[in-house]
C-alpha cells in the first residue's frame, strides 16, 4: 500500500509517517512546502516532494508520480487562535487546499480512498444535553477554524455524492503528545516547565482559560486510528476520534507540575483567552469502534510525562550547545 500524507511536517503527520512505516505494508510519501523532513527519524524512509497546496497542478504533478491507495490529508492551519487573528487566511488554507487535492484526483483519474481530518470543532456550542457528541450531533461552531473544518466535512461529503470520491472524515477531538509545539496548550504548559527547570524562565507559568474540560487523546493513538481508518473506514462515513472521557486544563497543568520538583507559580494570560470558547467537549467515539475496533491505549498521565521529556530533551540541547 502506498501512502500520501499531506502536512507530513506538521505535528500528526510525522507520527502518522511514524507508525505507518512501523509496519511492512505501507510505502509513505509525503508533501510539504520544501522537500525535507522535518522529523529526522524519517530521512531516508519517506519520499518527499515540494507542493504548494494553493494550486491545483502541483498536486496533479505529485499524483501522477505517487499513485497512492490512500491519501491522508492532514495539511491545515490548525491553531484557533491564529483563526481569529486571521480568519480569512485560516478559511482560504484549509478550504482551498482541499478542493485543489480533490480536484487534482478527479484530474488524475485514480481512485484514492481520502482520510479527510476534520475537528471536533466543527460541533461548536454545545448544551450539556448534547453530550457525549455523536455523529449526528449538528454543526454550530464558534470559531473561524471550526468553520473551515465544518466546510471540509461538508465537501468531503459532497465531492463523493458528486464526483464519487473515496472519502472518509475522522473528526478528531483534542490530540496531544511529543513534539507538540506551544501554539497548544499542553505543549505550552510542558515547555514552560522546561524552560523554568533549565533556568531559561522566571518560575511562572502564563495560562489561558483552565477550567475548559476537553476529550484528549494521545497522538500515537491517532495515527493509529489513520491507519484503520484506510483499512475499515466506510465510504463516505464520519467518525469522531476521541477518548470518551474530559478532564479540565487544569488538571492537566496539575499533573504536569507534579512531574517537576520546580516551584512555579501560574498566572492567567489575558492574550491567551478566545474570544468564544466551549465549556465541556466529549466524545462518543462507539461507530469507529463498531467499525475498526479502535480504542485509546496510552493512559493520559504516560502522554503528559512524555510531552514533559520531549520539551526538556529541547532544552537541555539548547544548554549543551552553548
Amino acid at each position: 500500500m502506498r501512502a500520501l500524507i499531506t502536512g507530513i511536517n506538521g505535528f500528526v503527520g510525522g507520527h502518522l509517517a511514524e507508525y505507518l512505516l512501523a509496519s511492512d505494508e505501507w510505502e509513505v510519501w509525503g508533501v510539504a512546502r520544501q522537500a525535507e523532513l522535518a522529523v529526522p527519524g524519517l530521512r531516508g524512509r519517506v519520499r518527499i516532494e515540494a507542493c504548494d497546496l494553493s494550486n491545483v497542478a502541483p498536486l496533479e504533478a505529485v499524483l501522477a508520480l505517487a499513485q497512492p491507495n490512500v491519501i491522508f490529508h492532514l495539511a491545515a492551519q490548525s491553531n484557533v487562535p491564529q483563526s481569529f487573528q486571521d480568519p480569512a487566511g485560516t478559511l482560504t488554507t484549509n478550504i482551498t487546499t482541499q478542493l485543489n487535492l480533490f480536484q487534482a484526483v478527479i484530474q488524475s483519474n485514480q481512485n484514492p480512498l481520502l482520510v479527510i481530518a476534520t475537528s471536533n470543532e466543527i460541533y461548536g456550542y454545545i448544551e450539556p444535553s448534547d453530550l457525549p457528541l455523536t455523529e449526528r450531533t449538528p454543526f454550530r461552531p464558534v470559531n473561524p477554524y471550526a468553520v473551515s473544518k465544518a466546510a471540509q466535512d461538508l465537501l468531503a461529503y459532497q465531492y463523493h455524492i458528486s464526483h464519487k470520491l473515496r472519502t472518509v472524515r475522522l473528526r478528531l477531538f483534542n490530540h496531544i503528545g511529543p513534539r507538540q509545539g506551544e501554539r497548544f496548550a499542553v505543549g505550552s504548559f510542558a515547555a514552560q516547565i522546561a524552560r523554568i527547570e533549565a533556568g531559561l524562565q522566571a518560575p511562572c507559568i502564563q495560562v489561558g482559560n483552565l477550567t475548559a474540560e476537553r476529550d484528549f487523546t494521545d497522538v500515537r493513538d491517532i495515527a493509529r486510528a489513520y491507519s484503520l481508518a484506510a483499512s475499515y473506514g466506510q465510504v463516505p462515513c464520519a467518525y469522531n476520534i476521541g477518548s470518551g472521557r474530559c478532564v479540565s486544563l487544569h488538571h492537566l497543568l496539575d499533573i504536569l507540575l507534579s512531574l517537576s520538583t520546580a516551584s512555579i507559580r501560574i498566572e492567567q494570560d489575558p492574550a491567551r483567552m478566545r474570544p468564544s470558547d466551549v465549556p465541556r467537549v466529549v466524545s462518543d467515539y462507539d461507530l469507529f469502534h463498531a467499525h475498526t475496533g479502535w480504542e485509546p491505549q496510552i493512559p493520559l498521565e504516560q502522554t503528559l510525562a512524555d510531552v514533559l521529556a520531549y520539551w526538556r530533551g529541547q532544552y537541555q540541547t539548547i544548554l549543551r550547545a552553548h
